[in-house]
């Protein structure tokens, strides 16, 4: 199993280069084709530079690299063209959004927006840190849900490379039918089956919201991808009372896999 198509989703931030940087290197470690999607908001006065700009960035970075790409763009709502295009390949990558700037959500797509709707995994980098590998030291997030089962299929062939995974249930429940009489074990137990190595660990949130631990958690491992499920709860939910989707995608300190 392994990625054949990937559309990264680009800007003219400085920022999009350490994006297409890791989109690339995907591309070349699965021989993958990579299209590059640049999204402007319809009628915006600066969408033709913004587009010119952020294709520059992405021919100066791929342009070394033997991989086979694309490059498509369009004027119109950000989030709606980049999920129309997001159903036909295998793996997104996106950028995460300054929780800072007011403008970001409506030049571009919210990574929430796009794996809620797609089917398909979207990888999210952070805006801001340098990352010389993605999936080398890989902590999944698990609670049993039909969310986090997704993720985990859709991680597998970046699971299956990886040096060191940890899966990590938060506050289990024993004995409950979703983390079975041993919380974990038989997730890792069907990773064995697919030849993934992986350690379980347990959390105690102690009053934290669970996306902080995770977090914590993905920070004291030196992991270098978290897997998670996206919004186990409704999206209304996690806005009111806040939610470990919310609290990762704003807080994020490493690229994160959501599948929904």
């Amino acid at each position: 199993m392994a990625y054949r198509d990937l559309l990264v989703i680009v800007d003219d931030d400085p920022y999009a280069r350490e994006r297409i940087s890791h989109a690339a290197d995907l591309a070349e470690r699965f021989d993958a084709h990579l299209a590059a999607l640049c999204v402007s908001p319809m009628g915006a006065p600066e969408a033709a530079r913004r587009a010119q700009r952020a294709r520059k960035l992405f021919e100066d970075e791929i342009g070394r690299r033997g991989i086979s790409t694309e490059w498509r763009e369009a004027a119109d709502f950000p989030a709606d063209i980049a999920i129309v295009q997001s159903r036909y390949v295998d793996l997104v990558v996106v950028g995460q959004l300054d929780p800072d700037d007011a403008q970001a959500p409506i030049d571009n797509p919210r990574p929430e927006d796009i794996a809620l709707a797609v089917g398909r995994p979207v990888l999210v980098i952070p805006y801001v840190g340098s990352y010389d590998r993605i999936g080398q030291r890989v902590l999944v997030a698990w609670d049993g849900s039909r969310e986090a089962t997704r993720a985990i299929s859709d991680a597998m062939p970046l699971l299956t490379s990886a040096a060191v995974v940890t899966v990590l249930t938060v506050d289990p429940a024993i004995g409950r039918t979703e983390h079975g009489e041993l919380p974990g074990t038989d997730i890792a137990l069907y990773l064995a089956r697919h030849g993934v190595s992986a350690r379980v660990e347990k959390a105690v949130s102690a009053g934290m919201n669970i996306g902080d631990v995770l977090l914590s958690h993905a920070a004291d491992r030196s992991a270098d991808l978290l897997v998670m499920g996206a919004y186990g709860h409704s999206r209304l939910r996690e806005l009111v009372l806040g939610g470990a989707t919310r609290t990762v995608l704003r807080s994020m300190t490493l690229p994160v896999l959501l599948s929904h």
